[in-house]
């Protein structure tokens, strides 16, 4: 008898939402609930820098209490600020720490000190920020040398990020004048949401964010969606494993996040979206996937790839299973991750006997693959992992792993939700 999925799931809170309710809650003016915070070590990361700058921060059941200091309330820390595995905490709070009137030192573990960090740096600096790194201003850890004075700017980046974007438009509530961040393509906008959810003054116009000086921030309640990312492991399962049939609970639904849904569509997946709402400024819903016989290739490119791009790992995966070939391009910004990630898909599926190039921007898979048994190596990175661990799920053959701890940086629970639907 053939293994498939059967059943019905809810996920830990979206982290990237999560960071940003912790973020916000931090710097509001009053006592702020959360629920369903993202329990992974990212989102820790995020709380242990805050509470190292004064924040009351405490669990009570599974609701997070959190007694903003407001904008201006932040204490200057003794210590340094490890914001361990997590790229969203160490750019985001680089931001908020720019337009503090006091010295900080942010770090990471062995991963996030070699990410590049020049890119938050250049337009903080322009901002009126001294901010110092490793390596000629490239790397982890960064002195911080805050100024209450900033100045709002005009920014082009380089490369759609969402992470660069928020620390700039971060730093930008504090800056007298206007700021705006153009990108080239459309990234998460959670941290735009939130903030015309808190009544922030922010314009979107296009692919521009503009965001003005801001006194306050009220309090808030919120209950975190489940994280699209991590939805997307157990959605490539079901699709793959024929007989299943699964519905993953109150996920968020962000269309700069539903990329996935839309490339696996293309391929011939099974997916439809239920009970869609709105919650804080974000579309939630239930996806309902059965499993299907086969997925054709594709061509994953442009624009949809900041839209998809913690997701290419799994969606590799994917079309390592599926007839024809599949193209992923335009995807540069995977080498700068937590790990090389197109490097370590493509070297880790060829152990698994599977037809893949790399690229210089991405991948191209080649199906009608007859996957064999091998020990794979993780890299330290939860994405990387997790997708493994699903192609050996979905393999005759199945896969060992070097090493699962990296999966707790983002989804603890990885395992056990998978046994919840395994028939």
């Amino acid at each position: 008898m053939s293994l498939f999925l059967k059943g019905e799931i809810s996920l830990p809170g979206d982290k990237s939402i999560s960071h940003r309710a912790i973020i916000f809650a931090s710097l509001s003016d009053g006592m702020c609930k959360v629920s369903n915070l993202g329990s992974g070590r990212d989102n820790r990361s995020t709380i242990s820098i805050l509470r190292n700058l004064g924040v009351t921060i405490k669990k009570q059941a599974d609701t997070w209490l959190i007694k903003g200091v407001g904008l201006r309330g932040l204490k200057e820390p003794t210590n340094t600020l490890n914001a361990g595995n997590s790229g969203t905490t160490i750019r985001i709070m680089t931001g908020i720490l720019s337009a503090q009137p006091f010295f900080s030192v942010l770090t990471g573990d062995k991963y996030l000190v070699k990410r590049p960090m020049k890119r938050i740096i250049e337009p903080l600096s322009m901002m009126g920020a001294k901010i110092y790194g490793r390596a000629n201003n490239e790397y982890p850890p960064l002195a911080i040398l805050g100024n209450n004075n900033l100045k709002g700017i005009d920014y082009k980046l380089k490369v759609a990020s969402a992470q660069v974007k928020s620390s700039i438009l971060l730093a930008g509530l504090y800056a007298d004048g206007i700021t705006t961040v153009t990108e080239p393509y459309l990234s998460r906008d959670h941290t735009e949401r939130f903030m015309k959810y808190l009544n922030v003054p922010i314009r979107q116009e296009g692919f521009s964010t503009t965001i003005t000086y801001t006194e306050h921030l009220p309090s808030f309640d919120l209950d975190v969606c489940g994280d699209i990312s991590s939805a997307s492991f157990f959605i490539v399962a079901a699709t793959l494993l024929k007989d299943s049939d699964i519905l993953i609970k109150n996920v968020g639904l962000n269309k700069t996040r539903t990329g996935i849904l839309d490339v696996l569509t293309a391929m011939g997946a099974d997916i439809s979206l239920l009970n869609i709402h709105n919650r804080c400024g974000e579309p939630v819903g239930d996806i309902h996937v059965k499993g299907v016989t086969n997925l054709r290739g594709v061509t994953i490119n442009g624009d949809i790839i900041p839209r998809l791009i913690d997701e290419i790992p799994i969606i590799t995966v994917a079309a390592a299973f599926a007839e024809g070939t599949t193209v992923i391009d335009d995807a540069a910004e995977l080498r700068v991750k937590e790990s090389d990630r197109i490097k370590a898909m493509v070297t880790e599926l060829k152990k698994l006997n599977i037809n893949i190039e790399e690229t210089e921007s991405g991948m191209i898979i080649h199906g009608g693959n007859i996957p064999k048994f091998a020990k794979v190596k993780t890299y330290g990175d939860h994405r990387i992992a997790m997708s493994l661990s699903i192609f050996g799920l979905c393999s005759a053959k199945g896969v060992e792993l070097d090493d699962k701890s990296s999966i707790s940086v983002s989804f603890p629970q990885f395992f056990e939700k998978i046994k919840e639907l395994t028939v």
